[in-house]
């Protein structure tokens, strides 16, 4: 036994390693973890009061015009402000704006005079980056995501005369913005970002020498932490800077940022401090800059010796939790929980990042694991059967399976008299390619819901969701009172609460899908579908393809039933006669009709 449990740590030790590789390297699940790093450390507030952003905001818009249409006049007025007041001068002046085309020649090298003047300017440039494979030292081939493909540049006189940073604002694959990169070494010649070129320039300027934190990966990146969240530090608007209502002197030895700052010059990121939200990207270099002021960068950890830590304590808790009651277990990962935390947080004051809830997730799905094999005996039978229907049958079945002790599944199909629902979203996909994923995710989860309740309310089996439709049959696995009629029923209730679905997602995102339903009725072949290790319970036949076709060829609001479905329910609902039709793989026709109304108050028997 002793063997068998040591054998036992040693398997779990061995999954966590692998799912801590592939929880570091793959899928969305490390910026999962990331986002809960965020919310865990990213607390600081901000403490430079030497950093000011002079925004380009709607005040400034609205005065000066667009931003393309502007004389370089006008940066040019504003460095001689800034510059003017003798020792109240800024230490540093970046511009995170890239004047990279020549405008009016006169104007154009009027700015850049002013600032090789100055002699405190930074100018923005940017660098256009595309996927290219390369040989790593290794000799085998990587893609290297950054390689420069081409660069924008300010325009010559202004280039000459100031310094130059790139200003790229580099976005995790989440859509978050975590990590700024230090330089970039291109063409044989040192490239400095915007925020560390200004970084450099204010120490120099308060003679102290730049110290840049360590780097990571083939392109010098490294992560930061905010100082506050969007509207932290202290912004004027540049008109108001421009026509002297702002007094230059209040930037004396400061660090002055310029940049964009109103929602019209889409220059704005989601920051990792403050999920949801927006910063623009000056706010961004200014948060880049502080933490390289503070010391407060960070490196991620070595997935691999993470990887090992992690599966050693959680092969050491399965062994303890083995002879532990549940109760112990639970008060031991609890303390885990709370240490974890407090360590990963300890780590990024430190400058690295750790993963914040791989480990405590593995501890709980130990600690769960444990929980259910020492219950399992106890209700494997009930557990068993229920987990076979539970996705697809209605929960008056489930509930009816569960208590019959004399229930066997059977592998195979039986020959059964059934009416088939098939439903499908009309217009879905063209909708659904002006609507962002999430949108289109929501309505098809609130249309599918509607669809798995109205069969449920009628005693139908779910069959399965293809894409956007829904298969449903009534009459198994268990005799059911009333199924033609209960599968008409559903298809009216599907298309009336269709409606009210409809006119919410008009109001909402101005789109609007309806259903088009099919329903048959006759024998086919009902059962467990498949291979001993795959089954799939489903209706095969001819009547199934018959109701797929009807639904294919219903128009969006409309429903259609075959002659034998009303036939059985003629009495019940109120149709319009459609004809005989032509479906596709059947050589003679069917002749359909289209429901209209549904009389549920002269018979239904729940």
């Amino acid at each position: 036994m002793k063997h068998l449990g040591g054998m036992k740590a040693a398997a779990v030790t061995a999954a966590v390693i692998l799912i801590s590789m592939a929880f570091l390297y793959f899928g969305t699940a490390g910026f999962w973890d990331m986002g809960i790093s965020d919310r865990l450390n990213q607390r600081e507030t901000v403490t430079n009061k030497k950093i000011y952003i002079i925004g380009i905001d709607d005040k400034t818009l609205d005065q000066y015009g667009p931003v393309n249409t502007w004389s370089r006049e006008i940066p040019a007025k504003l460095v001689a402000l800034l510059n003017g007041t003798g020792d109240a001068r800024p230490a540093v002046i970046g511009f995170d704006v890239i004047y990279s085309e020549a405008a009016d020649r006169q104007a154009d090298d009027h700015f850049a005079e002013v600032c090789g003047e100055a002699g405190n300017v930074v100018a923005a440039m940017s660098f256009s980056f595309k996927e290219r494979p390369e040989k790593g030292e290794d000799g085998k081939v990587i893609y290297n995501p950054y390689y420069v493909d081409h660069v924008i540049e300010p325009y010559d006189s202004l280039k000459n005369k100031v310094l130059c940073g790139f200003a790229n604002t580099f976005v995790d694959a989440d859509g978050y913005v975590r990590e700024a990169m230090a330089y970039l070494d291109h063409e044989g010649e040192r490239k400095y970002s915007l925020s560390s070129q200004v970084y450099q320039v204010y120490q120099e300027s308060r003679g102290e020498k730049a110290v840049f934190p360590d780097t990571y990966g083939r392109n010098n990146r490294f992560y930061f932490a905010y100082s506050g969240k969007a509207g932290g530090y202290s912004v004027v608007s540049m008109a108001d800077v421009l026509d002297g209502t702002v007094d230059a002197a209040i930037f004396r030895d400061a660090v002055v940022l310029v940049g964009a700052y109103a929602v019209g010059m889409q220059d704005s990121y989601m920051p990792a401090i403050a999920h949801n939200s927006q910063m623009y990207g000056v706010e961004i270099h200014a948060n880049i800059i502080e933490a390289l002021l503070e010391g407060r960068t960070q490196l991620p950890v070595s997935p691999f010796v993470y990887a090992l830590v992690a599966a050693l304590l959680c092969g050491l808790f399965y062994v303890y939790s083995e002879k532990l009651r549940l109760l112990h277990s639970a008060l031991l990962l609890t303390v885990l929980t709370i240490l974890d935390l407090i360590f990963a947080r300890g780590m990024y004051v430190k400058g690295w990042i750790v993963p914040t809830i791989l480990l405590p997730v593995c501890l709980w799905v130990i600690y769960l694991v444990q929980m259910v094999r020492r219950y399992l005996s106890e209700i494997m039978r009930r557990h068993r059967v229920i987990n076979v229907f539970k996705q697809y049958v209605a929960p008056q079945v489930v509930d009816k399976i569960s208590k019959d002790k004399d229930f066997k599944l059977v592998i195979g199909g039986e020959n059964r008299h059934i009416a088939v629902l098939f439903v499908d979203i009309r217009g879905f996909t063209t909708m659904s390619e002006s609507l962002k994923p999430e949108e289109v995710v929501e309505i098809l989860n609130e249309y599918l819901g509607l669809t798995t309740k109205a069969i449920f309310d009628n005693g139908g089996t779910l069959d399965k969701f293809v894409g956007d439709a829904t298969m449903a049959v009534f009459n198994a696995p268990f005799d059911l009172d009333d199924y033609i009629f209960r599968a008409v029923a559903t298809a009216w209730d599907m298309q009336a609460g269709a409606d009210v679905i409809a006119e919410k997602f008009h109001k909402r995102y101005g789109k609007s899908v309806s259903f088009g339903i099919g329903v048959n009725c006759g024998n086919a072949v009902v059962g467990n579908i498949g291979c001993d290790f795959r089954m799939d319970y489903t209706a095969i036949g001819d009547t199934v393809n018959t109701a797929a076709r009807l639904e294919s060829n219903a128009r969006p609001g409309q429903i259609l039933i075959s002659s034998e479905v009303y036939e059985a329910v003629k009495d019940r609902v109120t149709v319009t006669p459609i004809g005989e039709i032509p479906l596709k793989g059947k050589s003679n026709g069917v002749f359909v009709y289209q429901v209209d109304n549904v009389k549920r108050e002269v018979k239904e028997n729940e």
